[in-house]
């Protein structure tokens, strides 16, 4: 009952911030974070518990649903799915408590958090694709309201561009699944992955669509495309990154600060829960193709954050840069199946750059907000100068939230990368070689963000700027702590994937 508490209590939380007519926007801003703490302890709960070995299930819980149409509520924890359902309460957290500092909107504004968060829970646990869907496509209400009611004067166009082209990518993905549901007679993640393990897939998608006179190989293709389509406009992957820079750059900071460091992992998710798993037989005809792309998003990312001026913007590139890194690990880890070790970094690297990235993005937008209000709205390169000699201890935090994200050795955004590196080399060379382009790209625009905002003459509108409160300070220790750690002791988080890493890879018949 605990995993169906954990879906439930945000719900819960929205619909009394709804429902409570009186509660003033401060003190809507109040209770939903100390909300947002219970989902946390659950998390933590959960992550206590012994997984079975067989299946590496911590908590689980399932409902029959449409049990004539094989549909399920069945929803389950592994180690993978903690870490999402942990980088989930950490950053709705932090963006409720942004949310409070940066005295953004009241009720409606709260509770469209909170029932995003209950949608990214039921995104990462659920193991039936009906569920699991439902979820996905839930969390466009609240992120587009979230953009178009409270971000900036762009904001009705940039909210709308991210709903029409997430929804049409998601289209792409029912046409696929119900494919494999005509096919198979089953939606369940687990089953299908059987299915595909013993190549079952093909024969039953050859024989269901015979009359198309193409072969169940092509047709297993299709489906993966299509599936594919639906996660790289999330991710996303270049050119269906159209969305991201106006949404991130219109969107108010705390909401920012959600949709680089979860929505954005949604698309990962799905690629090692159900690309993978699912279509492991036509994934090594597609992968150069995929990887072409993984690694366009990599250079086109570092060169579009290179040349913008608005650091909102700056930061939505850069994102779409970190995630090519995910992307092109999962397509090597699809493109050859010979080398366990070099697949288990790559994986594993995926997942810790999705945690730690969520974490270290978060951070960075939030102190562009504080920068924003403190200069009533200014928020490009040239609006700043100087600003060490007037903050230091926000220019130290904000600048350690930097060069995690450029990947310095000792904090959490290095590890994630050299694991993914060290898997794409062994796999996949040549895409490897050729990203490391966007790796120095990316030292150069963030150090040039570094020497114009934080250093050189004091810029006149910057003079009687206050350091970080109390209040800011507190908000931002345990973000900075979460940045620190994981750099120094990686196996905090490795530890959780280990199990999991292995199945996968036993699925995809990677042998020792």
């Amino acid at each position: 009952m605990l995993l169906l508490s954990l879906l439930l209590i945000p719900l819960l939380g929205a619909a009394v911030l709804g429902g409570w007519s009186g509660l003033g926007k401060s003190s809507a801003r109040h209770f939903a974070l100390i909300w947002a703490l219970v989902p946390l302890v659950l998390v933590v709960i959960i992550g206590s518990h012994r997984a079975f070995p067989a299946t590496g299930v911590i908590d689980e819980w399932k409902s029959e649903w449409l049990p004539d149409a094989g549909i399920a509520l069945r929803f389950a924890v592994d180690g993978t799915s903690w870490l999402f359902l942990l980088l989930t309460s950490l950053v709705t957290l932090f963006a409720l408590a942004a949310s409070l500092r940066l005295e953004q909107a009241g009720r409606a504004y709260c509770a469209l958090i909170l029932v995003l968060e209950g949608m990214l829970f039921g995104v990462f646990t659920a193991r039936h694709f009906i569920p699991w869907f439902l979820c996905w496509e839930m969390t466009l209400i609240p992120s587009y309201l979230l953009i178009r009611l409270w971000g900036g004067a762009g904001a009705p166009r940039a909210a709308l561009r991210f709903f029409i082209m997430t929804l049409g990518g998601s289209v792409f993905m029912l046409l696929g699944f119900l494919a494999l549901q005509l096919a198979v007679g089953t939606m369940d993640f687990s089953k299908l992955a059987d299915l595909a393990a013993n190549h079952e897939l093909a024969p039953r998608l050859a024989g269901t669509f015979a009359s198309s006179g193409h072969s169940g190989q092509f047709l297993l293709g299709l489906v993966a495309v299509c599936v594919f389509l639906g996660l790289a406009v999330k991710l996303p992957v270049f050119p269906f990154h159209a969305w991201l820079p106006a949404a991130y750059a219109e969107a108010p900071t705390p909401v920012t600060m959600l949709l680089t460091g979860l929505l954005s992992k949604m698309g990962v998710y799905g690629l090692l829960r159900i690309l993978l798993p699912i279509f492991p037989e036509v994934l090594p005809a597609l992968a150069p193709s995929l990887m072409v792309l993984a690694v366009a998003t990599v250079l086109l990312g570092a060169v579009a954050a290179l040349a913008q001026r608005d650091l909102k913007r700056i930061l939505a590139y850069s994102s779409v840069n970190h995630l090519g890194y995910c992307a092109m690990a999962v397509v090597a880890a699809a493109a050859v199946h010979t080398d366990r070790s070099a697949h288990a970094a790559a994986i594993s690297g995926t997942i810790l750059q999705a945690f730690n990235h969520g974490i270290i993005a978060s951070t960075i937008f939030f102190c562009i907000g504080l920068m924003e209000q403190r200069s009533g709205g200014a928020r490009t390169l040239a609006d700043f100068g100087g600003l060490r000699s007037r903050a230091p201890v926000f220019c130290g935090l904000m600048g350690m939230a930097i060069f995690a994200s450029l990947g310095l050795p000792g904090l959490s955004g290095f590890v994630g990368e050299f694991l993914m590196f060290t898997g794409v080399f062994s796999l996949v060379p040549w895409a490897a070689a050729v990203s490391v382009i966007g790796l120095l790209l990316t030292a150069v625009f963030f150090l040039r963000m570094v020497r114009l905002v934080f250093h050189g003459p004091l810029d006149p509108a910057c003079g009687q700027w206050p350091d970080l409160t109390n209040g800011e300070r507190w908000i931002l220790a345990p973000a900075i702590a979460l940045i620190i750690i994981p750099g120094l002791w990686p196996q905090v988080l490795l530890h959780c994937l280990n199990a999991d890493t292995a199945r996968l890879l036993d699925l995809l018949r990677i042998l020792p």
